[in-house]
């Protein structure tokens, strides 16, 4: 029968880390915050429990800071005693944010069932079970908050290094456990994806990039599990862990496992069918709901946009409608927030009809159809006017570019409508 490991890979669980800006909008959204990245720990730990595992891998940001409070380090230690008490070993490293320098602190003294891999140079663990080796760790974390360029935080972790530092060239399986930019941060410990396939690890426990990321998608070696909960709106959907399964001669199975109890979402809600400010009220509920079911949260923090050609626009465009949509949204239903509200629908214009007029309109929608042919022209047109003013023009407008120029073009006629309207 092939022998065959589960554990829990986690990582950036960043404790003790603050939520900008919602203090301004909401006392009681920011406070409900500060105790959601606890919560989300104490999920790692009950899915480690609940489903059995082995072990636990943490690889790296622990905490969000080098000086950790003495609450969050409390916090922490009792998860590890948790698991110690039901004999879940845990192996863990150091990232940019928690370095090894910063863990010199005797607050605490780590319980029998947990190993930190060294920062100064690669360090090894082997997993048994019944006295016989199954798996072999390899690892590395950070000793300064900052990783040397000409260093490569890779190496010398793979499966040699392993079977010669433990003496168990017998075991089946062999991890790697990282914090690293790999080829997705170049700032932070890159390391080439290529040479880790080659390093004779069966998976790698990566950490420090807060999305969840997986290669090759057919035997996951190269994983990254993402942050176990979302701190703002950029860090948007479920947040969690992975539940891995090693089996010898098979593929690597991978399971996502929620923790994130309040879920960042963005939303863009087509109020196109909707006849009246009540029934896109109505229909921002339901997207709402729906939303919430496919987190898999409790609550949720939402940054809504309005979309849709409408003849509502000219109310949306209102600040203080606005106001009260958001307002009612956030006065209806304890577990939801809207941080912001923002429309973005249209007028349902008739350009076709517009550009045969020629009038005034008609010369506009020419002009910016020219535009649009010749992106180089109008980014040069851009450069010009942004350094007028001492300023760069950034890679996202860049990037934009044509999606800005429907969106002034919109601007333009609807200013064009309200003139006329008066």
């Amino acid at each position: 029968m092939p022998k065959r490991v589960t554990f829990i890979h986690a990582a950036d669980l960043h404790l003790g880390a603050p939520f900008r800006g919602l203090r301004a909008l909401s006392d009681a959204w920011a406070d409900r915050l500060l105790t959601a990245i606890p919560e989300s720990y104490d999920r790692v730990i009950e899915a480690a429990l609940e489903n059995g595992v082995d072990f636990v891998v943490m690889a790296g940001d622990i905490f969000d800071s080098a000086r950790a409070s003495y609450g969050d380090y409390l916090h922490f230690f009792q998860g590890l005693r948790r698991l110690d008490e039901a004999g879940i070993p845990v192996y863990l490293c150091t990232g940019n944010h928690d370095p090894f320098t910063s863990w010199k602190q005797d607050f605490f003294a780590f319980p029998p069932n947990t190993f930190m891999f060294s920062a100064d140079k690669p360090s090894f663990e082997t997993f048994e079970r019944d006295g016989e080796p199954l798996v072999l760790l390899g690892g590395r974390g950070y000793y300064n908050q900052t990783w040397p360029f000409d260093q490569d935080i890779a190496e010398g972790v793979n499966r040699s290094a392993a079977e010669e530092a433990t003496g168990a060239a017998d075991a089946p399986f062999a991890v790697g456990v990282l914090h690293t930019g790999l080829n997705l941060d170049h700032t932070k410990a890159p390391t080439d994806p290529s040479a880790l396939m080659r390093t004779g690890m069966d998976y790698w426990a990566l950490g420090h990039i807060h999305k969840r990321y997986t290669f090759p998608d057919d035997n996951p070696r190269l994983v990254f599990s993402g942050c176990i909960q979302g701190r703002d709106i950029n860090e948007t959907g479920e947040r969690g862990v992975f539940k891995v399964t090693l089996t010898e001669n098979a593929p690597n199975q991978l399971e996502f496992i929620p923790t994130a109890s309040v879920v960042w979402q963005r939303m863009h809600v087509d109020v196109a069918d909707c006849a009246s400010i009540a029934e896109v009220s109505e229909k921002i509920m339901r997207e709402l709901f729906r939303e919430n079911g496919n987190s898999h949260c409790e609550e949720m923090c939402v940054r809504i946009e309005l979309t849709g050609k409408t003849q509502l626009h000219k109310f949306l465009e209102a600040p203080s409608v606005l106001a009260d949509l958001r307002k009612n949204i956030n006065d209806s239903y304890a577990f939801f927030f809207c941080d912001a509200l923002i429309d973005r629908t249209e007028l349902p214009l008739d350009k076709e009809a517009l550009a045969g007029e020629g009038l005034f309109p008609a010369v506009l929608l020419q002009v910016a159809c020219s535009q649009r042919e010749n992106e180089e022209e109008t980014l040069a047109y851009l450069q010009d006017e942004f350094l007028k003013k001492n300023l760069t023009v950034s890679r996202s407008v860049e990037r934009s570019l044509g999606k800005l120029a429907g969106e002034a073009e919109n601007l333009v006629l609807d200013l064009l409508g309200q003139s006329e309207a008066r």
